[in-house]
């Protein structure tokens, strides 16, 4: 079957041939091709080649146009560093003086900083093998963007001592959101949300509670409006907050590897897709084929059953150097359990 096809025939209840599975591959489609990852700056078209050939080479069911968590804060005005060979990473904030809050505007996704750039890669992809598989553009939520703006440090003070502040920044992070959602959705894709500081490692449920959630539920809502469903992606321990991401409206949680896919198929697993978590780095970058495959059988055993469905996954991006064969073993795993799963054969 081809990657729609199943997840078609899946969400449907029909027969399907196998699990669907994302090892997410993130930058480790450089290595696909050859290229550096600083390459991909600015340079729509080799992202997409190098997606597009990572998913024609390992064969599994989404592609997700993805560099960095920074593109659209750096859209607004922070400073980003792009290594030659190694993921980009916040070098300054948008702002360092909050008295200068009021300048931040949102961001032209056609215009500003790479935005542009990875809607061209959307577009390539979803011209060239969009009748067969999913491509999503990967957007990063409105708290996470937010705290680029000014500075994790800064963000979590301003929690504390001037709140109002904090929905500023979200707010005008969130037109950016709606923004490059709705280009990404013009370009014939979908969103992918990831928001890593809204985790229970960074900040606290009732935290999340007041400054995430209101604005991931309106992003969500948008692109709900916009017929798209919502993969929601928080990295690190999330138990406490699963209620509040369903409560959110997303469709699918993406499970990070510090967290229990039994415990969210318990929580949750009636009202929402489960995906993930198979270990990106200590099984996946570091281990071997066959300790891939046990991470992902075990994967398999926990949540087959969910009832919502499951995707099998990393629990986050893959480190670049990611071996290719550890990315093959999962998907040969996948393949080799196939559907039904027969729990009794795990």
């Amino acid at each position: 079957m081809k990657p729609l096809e199943r997840l078609s025939a899946y969400g449907k209840g029909e027969a399907i041939d196998r699990l669907p599975c994302v090892p997410i591959v993130g930058n480790t489609a450089a290595r696909v091709i050859g290229v550096k990852v600083g390459q991909f700056r600015g340079n729509g078209p080799l992202i997409a080649q190098a997606q597009i050939a990572a998913y024609q080479l390992f064969g599994y069911d989404i592609i997700r146009i993805f560099t960095d968590l920074y593109t659209q804060a750096e859209a607004m005005g922070a400073k980003v560093h792009y290594p030659e060979d190694e993921t980009a990473y916040l070098e300054a904030p948008a702002i360092n003086d909050l008295a200068h809050l009021d300048r931040l505007q949102p961001a032209d996704p056609y215009r500003d900083g790479n935005l542009p750039h990875h809607l061209e890669a959307i577009g390539i992809a979803v011209d060239r093998v969009g009748t067969e598989v999913a491509v999503t553009g990967a957007v990063t939520c409105p708290f996470t963007n937010a705290s680029f703006l000014v500075g994790a440090e800064t963000l979590a003070r301003l929690m504390l001592k001037e709140p109002d502040k904090v929905h500023r920044l979200c707010e005008v992070s969130l037109e950016t959101c709606l923004r490059y959602a709705a280009a990404i959705i013009d370009a014939g894709a979908t969103p992918s949300l990831t928001d890593a500081m809204s985790s229970s490692t960074v900040i606290s449920p009732r935290q999340f509670r007041e400054f995430s959630l209101p604005y991931l539920k309106r992003l969500m809502d948008f692109i709900h409006g916009k017929g798209k469903g919502a993969t929601l992606h928080i990295c690190g321990k999330t138990a406490k907050i699963w209620e509040s991401m369903v409560e959110a409206g997303a469709d699918c949680l993406s499970i990070d590897n510090d967290a229990s896919l039994t415990e969210a198929k318990q929580a949750v697993g009636e009202r929402v897709r489960l995906m993930g978590n198979v270990h990106p780095s200590a099984v996946m970058l570091q281990g071997t084929p066959a300790d891939v495959r046990r991470a992902t059988l075990s994967c398999i055993r926990e949540a087959h059953d969910n009832p919502k469905g499951l995707i099998v996954a990393s629990g986050c991006s893959l480190p670049t150097e990611t071996p290719f064969a550890n990315i093959h073993a999962m998907m040969e795993t996948v393949r080799e359990v196939g559907w039904p799963v027969s729990a009794t054969e795990l």
